[in-house]
């Protein structure tokens, strides 16, 4: 596949058709370790844990679950080709009969889908909150969705991991594709009324035995001449992160490996092939990673804002702004 981010969706979702691990890797025609390691790897992308005992019964964590709702969710838009490292397709035969609607292996989750345009009417009052949130963020505040259904038990709430930026937020409220929005930001958008919720540092990390890990200041200069590692450029964080880097001033080298899968960036960070930005979750990760070490900048990085948004047409339902305001404290 050209984006492995994908591949360990869909192989998220065979997991949870599969049932266990053992089985999905007969299903794949992988060993059972590839499947392991790139559940390990989606799961440092995402900041939450997607199965308990993967190794065992495989059941799947109530994050998990929501996952994969979400991606149930996300499958109504039309992926692209993802199964290129398959064995080629047979030439499709024209059959007049219409597709059935894919199987739970097809769903795919992708955070840099187009959002389809929808008429701007009314919502209507019985539907489902729709939570659009960067699958982090909701990891950060997962427990306390799970509270709130757990006392509002009248009200259904549905996830939609697509959104990430402020565009994609303000193209999610105006389509009515969500109810509540959080996203990524440098600072509060304009034409986009939002509220801050909290900032996660960008840092830089490299291998432990890097030159610059090893310095005890670096400098901006010292960085134009670092090769730089960097998730894939489809990838919804990248035009943040970059965004970041630039706002604090910080010209890297060369770009050396663009990917999503996480260990190869973990091998290569090791290895000394450069340094990686990254902030929240992913940056918690690897900081507490052995043979890696954040690099100790003289000035720091931006901060980037997680902010909220609320879609006003949704507010006369009821537990919406309830939701929103009990996500927010």
């Amino acid at each position: 596949m050209t984006n492995p981010s994908l591949r360990q969706l869909d192989i998220f979702a065979q997991m949870v058709a599969a049932g266990s691990l053992t089985r999905c890797a007969q299903t794949l025609g992988v060993s059972s370790a590839v499947i392991e390691r790139d559940m390990a790897s989606l799961e440092m992308r995402l900041g939450y844990r997607l199965f308990d005992d993967i190794r065992g019964a495989a059941r799947l964590t109530p994050a998990g679950r929501r996952t994969a709702q979400a991606m149930s969710l996300l499958a109504q838009d039309d992926p692209e080709d993802w199964a290129e490292e398959a064995t080629p397709a047979p030439t499709p035969q024209p059959d007049p009969s219409p597709a059935p609607p894919p199987a739970l292996p097809e769903l795919l989750l992708d955070a840099d889908a187009q959002l389809p345009s929808l008429p701007a009417a009314p919502p209507p009052a019985n539907r489902a909150i729709i939570l659009a949130t960067p699958a982090p963020v909701f990891g950060h505040f997962q427990d306390a969705l799970t509270a709130f259904e757990a006392a509002n038990d009248d009200i259904a709430i549905t996830l939609d991991l697509s959104v990430q930026s402020a565009v994609e937020a303000a193209r999610a409220i105006e389509s009515l594709r969500a109810d509540i929005a959080y996203f990524y930001a440098l600072e509060e958008p304009a034409g986009l009324p939002s509220r801050y919720g909290w900032s996660e540092q960008v840092n830089l990390y490299a291998g432990a035995d890097h030159p610059l890990a090893r310095a005890g200041s670096v400098s901006r200069g010292d960085l134009t001449i670092t090769p730089q590692l960097a998730v894939d450029p489809r990838n919804g964080l990248r035009p943040i992160i970059d965004a970041a880097l630039a706002r604090g001033g910080a010209r890297l080298g060369p770009v050396m490996l663009e990917t999503d899968n996480m260990f190869d960036i973990i091998t290569a960070l090791r290895e000394g092939a450069g340094c990686f930005a990254a902030f929240g979750p992913m940056a918690r990760d690897l900081g507490r990673m052995s043979g890696i070490r954040r690099l100790a900048l003289d000035v720091p990085l931006p901060a980037i804002e997680v902010r909220q948004t609320v879609n006003e047409r949704s507010l006369s339902r009821p537990g919406v702004q309830a939701l929103a305001d009990f996500l927010f404290l």
